[in-house]
């Protein structure tokens, strides 16, 4: 039993760390949601600012980070998904420190001739775009490191007091309820520190628009969390039918009990 306690959490781990690493990398990328639903755009009024559901593209893969910490907290309790989110931390933190050591590397003649041109045949500056995409601002950067960790935690925290309270019961409540919270924070924190409190004073936001895109972002993120309740209630079966209900009942209990992490001996 052992093994498969070690194997459920090198899957969820692998799961939560390539996700998380992916959605920062990808993140530089601004979609409108609007438009890829072929939707009319939003038009909403927040704040003063008339704003569309232009989204970063992490988003399409933040709620499986989301939903694999519910998973690991249900299972390995509160020290698995901390010590988890360290170490994403740490990898996220590794991955942009070599993405900026290769922008300085200078670029191979003939690589910047290789599809130097668009489809309408414009000349663009292969390296200048690599760098461009690859790098992000350091405010950014530590933004979305601290509003991680702030949501990490944060959700752990609600996720094993509605715990308390529901038992092994709604299932759905813990979850989403500690996703919603969670986001709530992360969603206005990576916003302030980013372009209010690190932003150069020339491009600096006010702070009713860090609200009001912060909202916005929010709301996305709500209507994600509630519309992905069906996947949290699979993983919890499949996790279960895997470990057998005795050991998987066990593990839950003693993950609520005392920040239990797995035994993966």
């Amino acid at each position: 039993m052992g093994n498969k306690r070690q194997n459920l959490f090198i899957i969820l781990a692998v799961i939560f760390l390539t996700n998380a690493i992916l959605a920062e990398l990808i993140g530089v990328k601004i979609f409108s949601l609007e438009q890829t639903l072929r939707l009319e755009p939003a038009n909403l009024d927040i704040f003063g600012y008339i704003l569309d559901f232009n989204l970063t593209a992490g988003v399409m893969i933040w709620p499986v980070v989301f939903i694999t910490t519910d998973i690991i907290n249900e299972y390995f309790g509160k020290s698995g998904v901390r010590k988890i989110s360290f170490l994403a931390v740490g990898c996220i933190t590794y991955a942009f420190i070599m993405i900026w050591l290769v922008t300085k590397l200078s670029p191979a003649p003939f690589w910047l001739d290789v599809n130097s041109t668009d489809p309408e045949g414009n000349p663009f500056n292969m390296d200048f775009a690599f760098n461009k995409i690859y790098t992000q601002g350091l405010g950014i950067i530590v933004g979305s490191i601290i509003a991680f960790l702030i949501g990490q935690i944060l959700d752990v925290i609600v996720f094993q007091r509605l715990r308390k309270i529901t038992g092994e019961k709604m299932i759905w409540l813990r979850a989403t309820g500690s996703t919603l919270i969670s986001q709530l924070i992360d969603s206005f924190v990576v916003l302030a520190i980013a372009f209010y409190i690190l932003a150069p004073a020339g491009s600096r936001w006010e702070l009713s628009q860090v609200f009001s895109v912060g909202l916005l972002n929010y709301i996305y993120k709500f209507m994600i969390a509630i519309a992905l309740t069906p996947v949290i209630y699979l993983g919890h079966f499949l996790i279960d039918k895997y470990l057998g209900k005795e050991e998987a009942d066990r593990m839950k209990d003693e993950a609520s009990k005392s920040g239990f992490v797995a035994k993966v001996k």
